[in-house]
């Protein structure tokens, strides 16, 4: 699942898009809507699908059976009911983190590099209704912040229902000169009946995130680690900031331009290395930028950035060339892990 373009004639036109992976044959498209929202477009997975087999030349039903849900890191966190990378609790399926001044601290700092606490679809799912709950009550802006803020989960599934809730509470909790002011029980009374009408005759569960009750599925265990946002447009992205701020303070960033314009490129693979394009947009690259860069960088900048600078790129290439494989040497090994272990035995 994910969010892309949906045309060419402007540069970006926000549709969700959901696809399936059938092993024998392909990736088959499934949906997508520049209106629906994404709980909505995957609630269609509970459903079988009727396609064509082109072996069998016959329509067949599939049944989806999800065993992961691949997207990047800002999908997978709506995905999983969290608040994503900014939140004090960052990662979508542990605990790591704390708020700021823990994290600043010489064991705050440490505890980063170590796996927290599990999060748990059913742990999810109750925060997500009690925050619902916590919007009915009196200064509940301000304890549904708090909650969020101590337990950064957040679900876009059911956020319209809370901000309704929380927007019609601050009017009938709000006391106005002379009028008389609604007692608690009263205003008890209108967000129920609110609530009632916002779900429309269904259960609150069928609001809530449907992956998080997905049978098979454990939506944070699930949802792997996406490369690109987290290293191409995480490390090495902030990385090139610092990089450049430091070559324009030294004023090397024409040496850096020529020798990039100079370098031999030959042995590279899949290279996107325009020496003027990269300095002229140097605060707009993408992927595909960095991860040509990154094999390059410590030939560009060895005499122009402080050592530990450098001694810093040379990790970012070594990961990179681990992560991103241009070619396939040995087609037949990655044939055979392909097969289902049934053959295999």
């Amino acid at each position: 699942m994910d969010d892309v373009s949906g045309n060419v004639s402007k540069q970006w036109n926000k549709h969700h898009v959901v696809y399936m992976l059938e092993q024998e044959f392909s990736i088959r498209f499934i949906s997508s809507s520049p209106h629906a929202t994404l709980m909505e477009l995957i609630k269609m997975t509970d459903h079988p699908i009727v396609t064509f087999d082109v072996k069998h030349q016959e329509e067949v039903m599939l049944i989806p059976y999800n065993l992961i849900i691949a997207g990047d890191n800002p999908m997978q966190a709506k995905e999983c009911s969290h608040g994503g990378l900014k939140c004090n609790y960052f990662c979508c399926t542990c605990k790591v983190g704390g708020m700021n001044v823990e994290k600043r601290t010489d064991k705050g700092y440490c505890d980063i590099f170590q796996c927290g606490e599990l999060h748990t679809p059913e742990e999810t799912h109750a925060q997500v209704k009690h925050q619902i709950q916590l919007s009915k009550l009196s200064g509940g802006m301000d304890k549904v912040k708090t909650t969020v803020s101590q337990s950064d989960i957040q679900d876009s599934a059911t956020s319209a229902i809370v901000d309704q809730l929380l927007e019609l509470g601050k009017v009938l909790w709000k006391r106005v000169t002379g009028k008389p002011a609604l007692s608690e029980a009263e205003v008890a009374v209108h967000l129920d009946s609110e609530l009632d009408a916002l779900l429309g005759g269904q259960p609150l569960d069928y609001h809530i995130n449907p992956l998080l009750g997905m049978q098979g599925l454990d939506i944070h265990k699930d949802t792997p680690t996406e490369i690109l946002h987290t290293i191409l447009l995480g490390i090495v992205k902030y990385f090139w900031g610092q990089t450049v701020y430091i070559l324009e303070k030294g004023q090397s960033l024409r040496i850096f331009q020529t020798r990039l314009e100079s370098i031999n490129k030959d042995g590279l693979n899949s290279l996107t290395l325009h020496a003027n394009y990269i300095v002229r947009y140097k605060g707009g690259l993408v992927g595909k930028h960095f991860k040509s860069l990154t094999q390059v960088m410590p030939y560009l900048i060895y005499d122009l950035v402080p050592q530990i600078v450098l001694e810093g790129w040379s990790i970012i290439g070594r990961l990179i060339v681990l992560l991103w494989h241009t070619s396939i040497e040995d087609t037949e090994s990655y044939l055979v892990s392909a097969l289902p272990l049934s053959t295999l035995i």
